[in-house]
């Protein structure tokens, strides 16, 4: 019975030492804070943005856009330059190859619901995808009248027509399909750039393609599915070591804050762990479903206090001002 109660307390001391360790390890309290403000990604640049309610992957967001706020069409150069105008360190961008081997930046698989087009994005030349009007179908009326009719004339623009004219900002760009070929084309597209402008780049789309690319470009940050998997999981089972995994090198990370909790050392520690190894946090708004960002003031409280990872917005023009402040 002695025995029984020596093995008792010290496998409670064992305990309480152990979750002590755990809570020093992974509390923020210790680590040191900046002042800075928070990284911030806008996706799609300065975009129109739209109601979630029933939402699905055949929905046509163009024809539920809330009442315009502002004349920019999403994926587009003036939107862009509108969102780093706002305060945007990062601009999220689609892209979709085309029939003549070049890439388009536009975010759908077909035409039909943005566009006066028809048929598959990929299945028409780049000089074809330029001479349609990408504000044709966008609507906040249920159709009574189309205020970016006529507007968006020539406003697809490719891939390298958005790197040459800026050269010196950052951005994420998202390849749309699951297929191995796209990579090696990204690849292809992005091997002519220096290793200083690759280091302003991150890609991230299916798992498939996203590997082809770093195969191909291994000093490229990229992103995916498998590639949150491979960092996340060993993390989440050893992180509390202190622990990184090596496939948390050199990556982008976008955690929803649904989960964002559950990561040992979250925040500060997180962050500063992964910035220790060349990886970047975001933070996306809900659970990571339907691309939601931070976008209202209200969403902006919802964030730690002194959070210094980074932001994703779908309205750099409304939160950039806050929490640049």
């Amino acid at each position: 019975m002695k025995k029984i109660k020596i093995f008792i307390k010290r496998f409670v001391l064992f305990l309480f030492i152990l979750v002590v360790f755990m809570y020093v390890n992974n509390t923020s309290l210790f680590t040191k804070t900046t002042d800075e403000a928070p990284l911030l990604l806008a996706h799609r640049g300065m975009a129109q943005t739209f109601h979630m309610e029933g939402i699905t992957g055949d929905t046509c967001t163009a024809e539920r856009i809330y009442e315009p706020e502002h004349p920019y069409l999403e994926n587009t150069i003036p939107s862009m330059e509108a969102a780093f105008g706002a305060g945007a360190d990062i601009v999220e961008f689609d892209v979709q190859p085309t029939k003549d081997g070049q890439f388009a930046v536009f975010h759908d698989w077909t035409l039909e619901c943005r566009t006066d087009g028809k048929g598959v994005t990929r299945e028409h030349t780049m000089q074809e995808l330029k001479s349609l009007d990408i504000g044709y179908g966008y609507t906040a009326d249920n159709g009574k009248s189309y205020p970016f009719r006529g507007k968006g004339v020539g406003l697809m623009p490719s891939l390298e027509e958005v790197l040459s004219y800026f050269p010196d900002e950052s951005f994420l760009i998202h390849i749309k399909s699951d297929d191995p070929a796209e990579g090696k084309q990204l690849a292809h597209a992005l091997s002519t750039l220096s290793k200083e402008r690759l280091s302003q780049l991150t890609v991230y789309g299916g798992d498939q393609p996203i590997q082809a690319l770093k195969e191909s470009l291994p000093e490229l940050r990229v992103m995916s599915m498998a590639t949150m998997k491979s960092c996340m999981l060993p993390y989440i089972a050893a992180g509390w070591t202190g622990y990184v995994p090596d496939a948390c090198q050199n990556t982008q990370i976008h955690i929803p804050e649904t989960y964002a909790s559950w990561m040992w050392g979250w925040p500060d520690k997180f962050i500063k762990r992964l910035e220790n190894v060349d990886t970047r946090v975001f933070i996306v708004a809900g659970d990571g479903g339907w691309s939601e960002g931070f976008d209202t003031a209200e969403d902006v409280r919802r964030l730690p206090a002194n959070y210094s990872g980074g932001v994703w917005t779908n309205r750099i023009d409304v939160v950039a001002p806050i929490l640049q402040q």
